[in-house]
C-alpha cells in the first residue's frame, strides 16, 4: 500500500529524521502489529493498457496516452502526484493509481475492514478508468504477462526509480526487465496482531503461495506465442534477482521473527536514495553502511526512516513484509479475479480456526518441497505433481479453509451474502480442473486459430 502519500505533517517530519540505530528499524515493523479489531484489507492490482486499435501498448505522452488517463481522472477528485514535470500518479481517500515501468495501471486501495468495500473499490476504479480510456480508445487488459508486446518495444514511463533499476536488473538476471515491463499481478496486504501471529502468517503464506499462483495462473503467451508456462509471470521471478526474490528459507527458523526479517533486508543491496524529488544512484551498495554513514554512494549521510520504507519496497520474496504481509503470488485477472485473491487470503488469515489448520496443513513440508513448487507450478499450475497426488489437491484443501474462515467471518453485504461469493472464480478452476491460462491456450490453439489478438477481446476489462 502507498500508505506514505497520507501522511499527517508531523508523520512526514518523524520520516525525515536520521536513524539512530538497527531496534528501530526493528519497533518500524513491530509497530505493525494491530487487535484483531483493527485488521483490514488492502488490494492492489495492475493491468496492461492497450490501443484499441493497434493492440500496442498506451505511451506516455500524447493526446491518447497514460498521462490522458491521469489528468482525465483529475476531473473526479483525485490529487496529482507528481515528479518534476511528469504526472505519475493519483490519491484520493486513502488510495492510489501509480505507474508500473512499462506503464501498467495499478489501483492500491484504501484499507477495507471487509472484502465487499474493498470488492467495491476496484468496481469503482474500473468503471471510472474504462469511462475515461473509452474516450482515448484505449481498454485495459487482465492477465499475468503481456502477450503479444516485444520488450523493446514497451514505453518505459518516467520515474527516476526506474533508471535505476533498469540499468541494475540485468545485472542480476535474464528476465528482470520482462518482470518490470511486462508484467501484472493482483495482491493483498494483511495485518497481523503481534511476532508471533505474524510468523505463523508468514510461515503459510510463503508455503501456500505456490499454490495461489496455481490457482490464478493466466500468462501463457510471450511475443503472441505459447510460451510453455502456465504462469510466466511467475517463472520470471526465479530469474530477476536472488538477492531479492523467492522462498525465504530463513523464515521457517526457529529464531524468525522482526528482527530475523530486519537483518535479512539490511543485507539486501539497495538501489537508489531519493532526496529533493531527485533519484541517487547506490545499487548494489549496502544499507548497512548507510546506517553508518558510510555509503559509498552517498557518504556522509545516514539513512531516515523513509528511506527504510523505500528499501523495504525493493525487495520482491513471495510474500512481502511491512506493518503488513503482502501475498505476492497471483497473476494478474479481470474483475472477479482481483476480488478473489483477497478473499481467498482473508478466510485463511482472520479466521483462527482456519489459520491453525493451514499451518497442520504446511508444517512438515521441506525445504526442498517448497523449491520444487516454486520451480514446478508455473510451468504446469494445478497439475504439478506433490507428495501423494497434485497441487490440485492442496488447492482444494486451501480453498476449503478459506471459505469456511469466511464463512465464520459472516460479513454480509447489502443482500445477505457472505464473503464467501467472491471465491467463486476458484471453485470454478477447482471444479473444471483448468485454470484461465488453459483456457486461453484451448482457445488459441481451437476457436482463435492462433489469433492473439481474440485476447484483448475476451480478457479485456
Amino acid at each position: 500500500m502507498n500508505s506514505e502519500n497520507f501522511m499527517s505533517t508531523d508523520e512526514i517530519s518523524a520520516q525525515s529524521q536520521p536513524i539512530k540505530n538497527k531496534q528501530q528499524l526493528i519497533d518500524y515493523i513491530a509497530a505493525g502489529s494491530k487487535p484483531k479489531s483493527d485488521w483490514s484489507i488492502g488490494t492492489e492490482h495492475e493491468k496492461f493498457g492497450f490501443c484499441t486499435d493497434s493492440l500496442r501498448p498506451v505511451p506516455y505522452e500524447g493526446a491518447r496516452s497514460i498521462r490522458a488517463i491521469l489528468t482525465a481522472m483529475q476531473e473526479f477528485g483525485w490529487t496529482p502526484m507528481m515528479e518534476g514535470d511528469y504526472i505519475i500518479g493519483l490519491k484520493k481517500n486513502g488510495q492510489s493509481v501509480t505507474l508500473e515501468p512499462g506503464g501498467q495501471l495499478e489501483l492500491s486501495g484504501a484499507m477495507r475492514k471487509t472484502l465487499h468495500e474493498t470488492c467495491g473499490e476496484v468496481s469503482s476504479h474500473l468503471k471510472l478508468t474504462k469511462a475515461v480510456s473509452e474516450k482515448l480508445g484505449i481498454n485495459f487488459l487482465g492477465m499475468g504477462f503481456n502477450p503479444n508486446t516485444r520488450r523493446e518495444d514497451v514505453p518505459i514511463m518516467p520515474k527516476g526509480r526506474y533508471v535505476i533499476m533498469l540499468d541494475y536488473m540485468p545485472k542480476k538476471g535474464n528476465l528482470g526487465l520482462d518482470m518490470m515491463l511486462r508484467t501484472s499481478t493482483i495482491q493483498v496486504n494483511l495485518d497481523y496482531s503481534d511476532e508471533a501471529d505474524m510468523v505463523k502468517k508468514f510461515r503459510v503464506s510463503l508455503a501456500l503461495q505456490p499454490i495461489a499462483t496455481a490457482l490464478f495462473a493466466a500468462s501463457p503467451f510471450t511475443d503472441g506465442k505459447p510460451n510453455g508456462y502456465l504462469s510466466y509471470r511467475s517463472h520470471i521471478w526465479t530469474d530477476t534477482d536472488p538477492d531479492r526474490c523467492g522462498i525465504l528459507s530463513f523464515v521457517f527458523k526457529d529464531n524468525m521473527g522482526f528482527e530475523a526479517y530486519v537483518d535479512h533486508v539490511l543485507d539486501v543491496p539497495m538501489y537508489f536514495v531519493a532526496r529533493d524529488g531527485k533519484y541517487i544512484d547506490v545499487a548494489g551498495q549496502s544499507f548497512r553502511d548507510f546506517l553508518k554513514g558510510e555509503l559509498p554512494g552517498y557518504p556522509g549521510h545516514k539513512p531516515t526512516m523513509q528511506d527504510w520504507e523505500d528499501h523495504m519496497s525493493t525487495l520482491f520474496p513471495e510474500v512481502r513484509l511491512k506493518k503488513f504481509l503482502e501475498m505476492r503470488g497471483a497473476d494478474g485477472g479481470t474483475g472477479n479475479w482481483i476480488c478473489a485473491l483477497p478473499a481467498l487470503w482473508t478466510g485463511l488469515f482472520y479466521d483462527q480456526t482456519s489459520l491453525d489448520a493451514a499451518w497442520d496443513m504446511v508444517k512438515g513440508w521441506s525445504h526442498d518441497e517448497h523449491e520444487y513448487l516454486r520451480s514446478n507450478v508455473p510451468l504446469k499450475a494445478l497439475a504439478t505433481p506433490f507428495r501423494n497426488g497434485t497441487v490440485l489437491d492442496v488447492a482444494k484443501e486451501m480453498v476449503a479453509l478459506s471459505a469456511e474462515g469466511l464463512k465464520r467471518r459472516a460479513m454480509l453485504n447489502s443482500t445477505g451474502e457472505d464473503e464467501r461469493i467472491l471465491l467463486n472464480p476458484l471453485h470454478t478452476v477447482i471444479d473444471k480442473r483448468k485454470t484461465v491460462a488453459e483456457d486461453m491456450l484451448e482457445k488459441y490453439h481451437g476457436e482463435w486459430k492462433g489469433d492473439i489478438s481474440r485476447i484483448f477481446k475476451e480478457y479485456a476489462f
